[in-house]
C-alpha cells in the first residue's frame, strides 16, 4: 500500500519559491527588467531545458548563476516557475492569446506535459480563436519540432479550405515544413496544377533576386530555386494526374525544375499513358464530400463590443444621443488586430496606408482601460521628411470605453485642428505608430506590447481633455485594433 501526499509536497515547495530559501540561480527577463530566484536541482530535475542551460554557465562567487531572457513576458515565466516547482497553473481570468503564448514558452523550456496540455486545451475548448488568427497560429506551431495534434488539426482544415492558407497575402512567409506537410495530404481540396502554381510562387517568394522575366532566367537560377528551395516540394506533386493542355501551359516552362528522367515520362505518360514509366507515379488526390455546417456570427473585434461601436458611430455623426446595436449606421471592418498580424509599428504603416475613416482602439495592459481614435483621414506612410507631417482635420477624436472597472466613456474632440492626426516619417515608422496628438503608440524594440512607451497626454495638449484617470502619460497593452468605417 502506498500513501500519497502531492498537495502538500506541491505546496512546500510553491513556499520554497515565494520565500527564496537558498536559492543560487537568477533568471532575468531582460526586456521587462524584472529578475526571478530559483534552485538549480529543482529546474534541473524539471527542465532539459534548464538542465543544459545551467551545464553552459559559470557560478559568480556567490556560487549564484544568472540566466538571461530577452523578449519573454513575466507574467508567462511566473506562471512557467510556479508549474515547475508546484505542478499548477491557473488559467483562470486569462486570455486565449496568454495561454497560447504559454504553450510555446512551455515547449521553449521542453516542459512536454504542459506543452501537451495546453495544446489539447486548445483544440478541445477554443476552436473559434484558433480560426480567428489561424495564420499567426499555423506558422508558429511550423516553426516549431512540436504541436503535432495542433498541426493536425490546422491541416484538417486547410486540406478542405486551402484558400485560407495558400490565397493569404501571407502565404509566401509560410514556413517550408508547413507547406510539405500539406503537399502530402491525399484529401488536398485543390485541382493539381494549382498547387503547382503555389509551389512555384512560393519557391520564387523566398529568391526574391530572380529575374521578373521567366525568359531571363540562367542554368543557375533553375538550379537554386529546384536544389535549394523545392527539393522537398516537388516530388509531391501528381504530375501524372495533370492534363495534357495544364502540362504544356504551367508546367513546360519550368520543366528545367525536374528530373530529366521525370520530365522524360511525363511526355511519355501524355501520349502513351498504358505504357509504364521510371518515375514514381503518385495516387490522385481524392475528392471529399463534405456538408459544411452553417455559417455562424464570429466576433469581430476582440477589443470592443457592438455598444462600443454603437457609441463610437453616435460620436462621428455628432450626435447628442447614442445609437442602438440595431441601428448603428456603420461596418466596422477589421483590418488590423495586434494578435494576428503582430505589433510592430511597421506592421501598422503597411497595412493602413491609404485607408480613410479608421478608428484605433488599445487594451491597456493591468487595467480595464480601452482607449482608442477616430481619424476621417487616410493614413500615409510615404513621407520622407524628417518630421513627417501633421494633418488637419476638425473631425478626429480620441475617447476611452466603458469597460469593466471603467464606469463611463470619454470622448476628447481636437481643439488644435492643425495637430489632429500625424503622418510619421519613414525613417521613425519603425518605432511610432498611429498618432492622435496627445495619444499614439510607440516602440524602440518594434512591439507595443513589450514596453511601456506608449503615450497619452494627461494634460491635453492638442484634445479637449484627458481620456485616462491615470497619472502617468505612459503605459503598455496587451492588443490593439484598427477598423475601417463603412457606410
Amino acid at each position: 500500500m502506498a500513501f500519497e501526499f502531492f498537495d502538500k509536497l506541491s505546496q512546500n515547495f510553491i513556499e520554497l519559491l515565494d520565500e527564496k530559501d537558498d536559492y543560487n540561480v537568477i533568471i532575468v527577463v531582460e526586456n521587462e527588467g524584472k529578475s526571478f530566484t530559483a534552485h538549480s536541482n529543482v529546474l534541473r530535475y524539471r527542465s532539459p531545458y534548464f538542465r543544459k542551460e545551467l551545464e553552459n554557465i559559470q557560478s559568480n562567487e556567490n556560487n549564484v548563476k544568472t540566466i538571461i531572457k530577452s523578449r519573454l513576458s513575466a507574467q508567462i515565466f511566473d506562471v512557467i516557475l510556479k508549474y515547475i516547482y508546484g505542478g499548477i497553473v491557473n488559467l483562470e481570468n486569462v486570455e486565449t492569446r496568454f495561454i497560447f503564448d504559454l504553450m510555446l514558452t512551455a515547449n521553449e523550456f521542453k516542459l512536454n506535459e504542459l506543452t501537451n496540455k495546453l495544446e489539447t486545451l486548445l483544440i478541445d475548448t477554443k476552436a473559434s480563436w484558433l480560426k480567428s488568427y489561424f495564420f499567426l497560429i499555423y506558422r508558429t506551431i511550423f516553426n516549431e519540432n512540436n504541436f503535432q495534434d495542433l498541426k493536425n488539426y490546422c491541416n484538417d482544415i486547410i486540406v478542405k479550405h486551402p484558400n485560407i492558407i495558400f490565397d493569404s497575402s501571407d502565404f509566401a512567409f509560410l514556413p517550408q515544413a508547413a507547406l510539405v506537410s500539406l503537399l502530402k495530404r491525399d484529401d488536398l481540396q485543390m485541382e493539381e496544377v494549382k498547387i503547382w502554381d503555389y509551389v512555384v510562387k512560393w519557391g520564387i517568394s523566398q529568391n526574391p533576386t530572380l529575374p521578373t522575366n521567366l525568359q531571363e532566367w540562367s542554368e543557375e537560377n533553375f538550379l537554386t530555386l529546384k536544389t535549394t528551395t523545392l527539393q522537398q516540394c516537388l516530388p509531391l506533386i501528381r504530375y501524372f494526374h495533370i492534363s495534357n493542355t495544364e502540362i504544356f501551359d504551367k508546367i513546360r516552362p519550368y520543366k528545367k525544375l525536374l528530373d530529366k528522367q521525370l520530365w522524360s515520362d511525363i511526355n511519355q505518360h501524355l501520349v502513351a499513358p498504358d505504357q509504364p514509366v521510371k518515375s514514381i507515379i503518385l495516387p490522385a488526390r481524392f475528392t471529399l464530400v463534405t456538408k459544411l455546417p452553417p455559417r455562424t456570427k464570429e466576433r469581430l473585434s476582440t477589443i470592443i463590443s457592438e455598444k462600443h461601436a454603437a457609441e463610437i458611430s453616435s460620436w462621428i455623426d455628432r450626435k447628442t444621443t447614442t445609437y442602438s446595436t440595431t441601428n448603428i449606421p456603420y461596418k466596422f471592418e477589421l483590418i488590423l488586430s495586434g494578435t494576428r498580424d503582430g505589433n510592430a509599428p511597421e506592421t501598422f504603416w503597411k497595412i493602413c496606408h491609404g485607408h480613410a475613416k479608421t478608428v484605433v482602439v488599445v487594451k491597456v495592459k493591468g487595467t480595464d482601460e480601452i482607449l482608442g481614435g477616430y481619424n476621417p483621414l487616410a493614413w500615409d506612410n510615404s513621407f520622407n521628411i524628417r518630421c513627417g507631417q501633421w494633418m488637419e482635420t476638425k473631425d478626429s477624436f480620441i475617447f476611452s470605453l466603458n469597460n469593466g472597472t471603467v464606469q463611463n466613456s470619454i470622448i476628447s474632440r481636437v481643439k488644435n485642428i492643425h495637430f489632429a492626426i500625424k503622418n510619421v516619417p519613414k525613417s521613425s515608422q519603425n518605432m511610432v505608430g498611429p498618432r492622435f496628438g496627445d495619444f499614439y503608440l510607440f516602440s524602440e524594440i518594434s512591439d507595443f506590447t513589450l514596453d511601456e512607451d506608449n503615450f497619452c497626454d494627461i494634460n491635453g495638449t492638442y484634445y479637449e481633455k484627458s481620456i485616462r484617470k491615470s497619472s502617468s502619460n505612459r503605459f503598455s497593452i496587451i492588443n490593439y485594433e484598427v477598423l475601417k468605417i463603412v457606410k
